[in-house]
């Protein structure tokens, strides 16, 4: 049985946003929230409209920092896993959202800070699901999203709050490079995905 397989886009961005919260009372760290008072309503993981093993190299730029990661992704119509890796091998988080809807994470004990699952979870079904799940989703966040060929916007309050370029590929592609920043949180992502074949 091969090991789950986590979207270093989900890691990367979840070590990037701890210390975002706007207000003393945090929510839940399993809350999709795509930016702050703004809560996903989460589609199905089989709502993708296939299963999908990838492999992702990330990027992430905040500031004058810079961090890699390894990434691996795996999704069913009944669950999305989700596993990501430091550069020594070590399994930094570990990531779970399945079809009841239920979404639960865990971080490694050596990790300072760590995020809370649900705004990365956000941004990955953003990054990846069919347009239609998507605004779906958004519309229950009080977002909207503006598709073009080769990018996606999501619009909160009338302001961009996460912008994503396809490049190379006028839609989402699990294999294949894009750019990634999300306002809302204050980060930006470069991530190369490898789709494995069956």
């Amino acid at each position: 049985m091969r090991a789950g397989r986590l979207s270093a886009t989900v890691i990367a961005a979840l070590l990037l946003t701890s210390g975002c919260a706007t207000t003393d009372r945090e929510p839940p760290d399993t809350l999709p929230m795509i930016a702050p008072g703004h809560v996903l309503a989460l589609p199905q993981p089989g709502d993708l409209g296939r299963s999908v093993e990838a492999t992702q190299l990330i990027t992430v730029h905040r500031g004058s920092e810079v961090h890699a990661f390894v990434g691996y992704v795996s999704v069913t119509p009944e669950r999305l896993l989700l596993v990501g890796v430091d550069g020594m091998g070590r399994r930094a988080l570990t990531l779970t959202w399945d079809k009841t809807g239920k979404v639960s994470g865990e971080t490694a004990k050596w990790m300072q800070d760590p995020v809370p699952p649900g705004p990365m979870l956000a941004d990955l079904i953003v990054l990846y699901w069919p347009e239609a799940s998507v605004r779906a989703a958004l519309a229950g966040a009080d977002a909207t999203l503006v598709a073009k060929s080769g990018s996606r916007s999501v619009m909160a309050n009338g302001t961009e709050v996460l912008h994503v370029e396809y490049q190379g590929s006028a839609q989402p592609s699990w294999s294949g490079s894009l750019h990634y920043k999300n306002i809302a949180w204050g980060y930006e992502i470069d991530v190369q995905s490898v789709e494995a074949t069956p």
